[in-house]
Order: structure tokens, then sequence, then C-alpha cells
């Protein structure tokens, strides 16, 4: 066995498999997706080669730059909510009573569809027979505002089930990185006379550093490509004050029928994701990592 797998042919053997479906899923989506982007298509005629038109339009789509506006505010609240989540872990797994319990509701929206969700909270926030313009009203609140339809709060509306829905999933990785730490240091730290603040801020947190660096990476770039239950729920309304970059280009290559644009927005997307995880990584770099056993 050893023989057959110090032998270089029998191991490129073994990994080309993998190599070519990564190419074929990942890869040359996003060289066609960069070529389309130079062309003027309508997804059905020949495709006329127009150079860089589409990518310099870009530039000057106004529209196009408040679904960019947009992204980054739901990427920037994002990252906040990170704080948020980590506090409740924090909690979950200080062995609180019911601790468990909370842990398995967190988790339930994770085991919904975002369409699911979506219908969901249209329902919440629907103008006359919504939960919650239902309880504004009987609070007092005659008039209470058409969240979904009006430029005010829609963006707003919408990023709070966009928090519900994934809150699960951040609470799980905080939560299993606290546990991963030794009760060893954090039984010193009591001995010592540290207070559960101190051991949250001066222990805790310095051990779970490079897990935060990987969840504000996940949250930034998923908020940035963000899409279905955006789109379910508003469709990029009223009058695009929901759009994001991603539904702004399901709009322009699927309904415009503008293939060759909506592929370079796309393209425009995919690097606008990576430069930002490359400077968030560039921002949270650190020289030494800490260990503990």
């Amino acid at each position: 066995m050893d023989k057959v797998m110090s032998n270089k042919w029998i191991i490129a053997l073994y990994v080309l498999p993998s190599i070519i479906l990564i190419m074929a899923v990942i890869y040359v989506p996003i060289v066609l997706t960069g070529y389309y982007g130079l062309m003027d298509w309508d997804g059905v005629s020949s495709m006329k080669f127009i150079g860089l038109d589409n990518y310099v339009a870009l530039f000057k789509d106004h529209a196009f730059w408040e679904s960019v506006g947009h992204s980054f505010l739901f990427a920037l609240l994002s990252t906040l909510s990170l704080a948020v989540y980590l506090i409740v872990a924090m909690v979950l797994a200080g062995n609180i009573k019911g601790a468990n319990l909370f842990r398995k509701i967190y988790l339930l929206p994770m085991l919904l569809s975002s369409v699911a969700i979506a219908q969901l909270w249209m329902k919440v926030y629907h103008p006359t027979s919504g939960i919650l313009n239902t309880t504004l009203v009987s609070l007092g609140f005659s008039d209470p505002p058409a969240w979904l339809s009006d430029t005010k709060y829609v963006l707003g509306a919408l990023f709070v089930p966009i928090l519900w829905q994934y809150a699960g999933f951040y609470i799980l990785i905080y939560y299993a990185a606290l546990k991963n730490i030794p009760n060893t240091l954090v039984e010193a730290a009591l001995i010592d006379g540290a207070t559960h603040r101190q051991i949250a801020y001066r222990i805790k947190l310095p051990l779970i550093t490079e897990v935060i660096k990987v969840t504000i990476v996940l949250s930034v770039v998923g908020s940035l490509k963000y899409f279905d239950l955006i789109y379910v729920m508003t469709g990029g309304g009223p009058n695009g004050a929901s759009d994001v970059m991603a539904s702004y280009m399901y709009q322009r290559a699927f309904k415009g029928f503008d293939f060759g644009y909506g592929s370079a927005i796309g393209f425009f997307l995919l690097i606008i994701c990576l430069a930002a995880t490359w400077i968030i990584r560039k921002l949270t770099a650190t020289k030494d990592s800490i260990q503990y056993s």
C-alpha cells in the first residue's frame, strides 16, 4: 500500500475526479460568467462581443450602486449582530438551566427553507391582518406602517427575518468553540479570583478569536450575495428600495433579458466578495495564535 501511495501517478488518478468536479462546478462557471459579461446577449439570439461596455455601464448605473449600498448595509448589520450571537452562546455555554432547550429553539429556523421563512414573515408583516400591525393597533397606533411596501422601513423589516434565520447557525458555532475550551482554565481563573465577566473577556474571547474571524467572513460574504428571502418577500421593491446585488442581477438578466449585463453584475459581485474576504483577513490578521492543550 505504501508503494502504491508513493506513486505520483496513482495519487493524481485519485485526485483527478475531484479536480474535474471542482473545475466543472466552480471555475468553469466563473470564467463563463466573466466571458458572457463581455457580450450583448438576450439569452436566446446570438451573442455580440462588446468588450468592457457592460462593466463600464455598471459604474454609471445608479440603481446598481444603490443595490451595492443595500448589500453592504446588510453585511454591516450582520457583522454587528455576531456580538449578540456570541453573548447568547456564552450564556448557553455557562451551563444554565434549560440551555439544551434554548439551543434547540434557536436551531429551529435552520430547519426551514428561505422560501418558507419568507412566507412566514410576510404574514407577520401583513399591513392589515399581520400579527405585528394587529398588535400595534391594539396598543393604540392608529396607522401602523406597511412594512414591506414603505421605502423607509423595508430594509429594516427584511433584516429581522435574516437575523432570525441565521441566529442558530452562528450561536451553534460559538457554542461549540466555547465548549471546546478546557474547564481547567476557567476553574483556575475562578480560584485566582476572576469574575465571570473577566473570564469571558480575558480568557474565552482570546481563545476563540480564530472562530470569530471565520464567522465574520461568513457573515459578510453571505450578506453580499444574499438573494432568496429578499426576492420572495419584496422582489427588490418598492421601486428598488430593497434590491441587493444578487436580486438586481436577477432582475436585469432574467426579467430584462440582458444576460450580458447580468453576467457582468455577477462577475463584479464575485470580485467584491473576494476583495471583502481579503480585506477582512488582513484587518484581523495576527502574528501569533493562542494555543491551549
